[in-house]
């Protein structure tokens, strides 16, 4: 057990330099330069090559990327071009709100979506199967920017319960958890979906296993036979994919950012790229999927809980 904790973290080195390789080059690939769009049009060519030598642009790539990687390494991710304010404060402060949306909504999730597949599951080939698939399919096959524009209409504008434009209702001092609740709700009903389908089919796939019969034939319940016997080996598989969604969302949460104007990391990294403003978004494609690596590898350490196998 101790020696696959320590082989499968120690992967995550390899696989976090292979990542800040990746974003140095495809940050350093896109056209156009930092010192150009913070000089702006007006710049002369010998302005511009002045405030690439002082930021070390006009270095080989090689020194570039040591240079910045040691930079990183020790904390410091640079100034925003546009607000000039440090990097890192602000992604840590955007970042807050993110993780909050994206928990919230895969922990809600996660308590509906268990125990509906493994209904779905025992009660295969029935209403309750045939509801708990439609339900999902509907909800999986739904875009989020959609989904979360029909509850903006139907809740913000409508019906008036939530406000509409989440950056205005926090700094007017509105409780976070109503500031988000629109947020969370669109990605609570798009995940639960895959999360019921993954749960309803490691169910099925389990109960069908002899020492399910057995435990039947033994004269169990059927609440024992589900919960102490098929619960942990039909949940081993829905872990990982909790883990996968944690770390999709938090990269892909700027679509449902940018509808509800929430002020998190995936509308601060759009807005970068809209500035162009290169360490803002190099810092926040890098701390994003520094996250997900993370995110897997905490996945990965508990995965032994529920199928001590992988551990072997």
């Amino acid at each position: 057990m101790i020696r696959f904790l320590i082989n499968r973290a120690a992967m995550a080195v390899p696989t976090l330099f292979l990542v800040s390789v990746a974003v140095f080059l495809m940050m350093r690939a896109i056209p156009g330069d930092p010192a150009s769009a913070m000089l702006g049009d007006l710049a002369t060519p010998e302005m511009v090559a002045r405030l690439k030598s002082s930021m070390g642009l006009d270095r080989s790539l090689p020194v570039q990327y040591v240079v910045w990687i040691g930079d990183i390494l020790s904390g410091d991710f640079g100034r925003s071009i546009s607000t000039g304010d440090e990097v890192l404060p602000l992604m840590l402060e955007r970042f807050r709100l993110s993780a909050v949306i994206v928990l919230l909504a895969v922990g809600i999730a996660t308590l509906f979506a268990v125990p509906l597949g493994m209904l779905a599951a025992w009660r295969q080939g029935t209403l309750w199967d045939f509801g708990a698939v439609a339900f999902s399919t509907f909800f999986l096959s739904l875009p989020s920017f959609w989904l979360g524009l029909m509850i903006l209409l139907t809740f913000g504008l409508n019906l008036g319960w939530l406000p509409v434009l989440g950056t205005v209702a926090m700094s007017t001092g509105t409780p976070l958890i109503v500031a988000v609740a629109m947020p969370v709700l669109t990605l609570f009903l798009i995940e639960m979906g895959a999360l019921v389908r993954m749960t309803r089919a490691s169910t099925i796939d389990v109960l069908r296993q002899e020492y399910i019969t057995h435990a039947r034939a033994k004269g169990l319940s059927e609440p024992v036979v589900m919960f102490r016997h098929a619960f942990p080996n039909a949940f081993a598989p829905t872990w990982t994919l909790i883990g996968l969604i944690l770390g999709t969302l938090l990269g892909g949460i700027a679509v449902v950012e940018t509808v509800f104007t929430i002020p998190g990391l995936g509308r601060l990294l759009v807005q970068g790229i809209y500035a162009r403003d290169y360490p803002v978004v190099q810092g926040c494609i890098l701390l994003i999927s520094a996250i997900y690596v993370l995110v897997n590898l905490v996945v990965d350490m508990f995965y032994p809980l529920f199928d001590p196998k992988v551990a072997r």
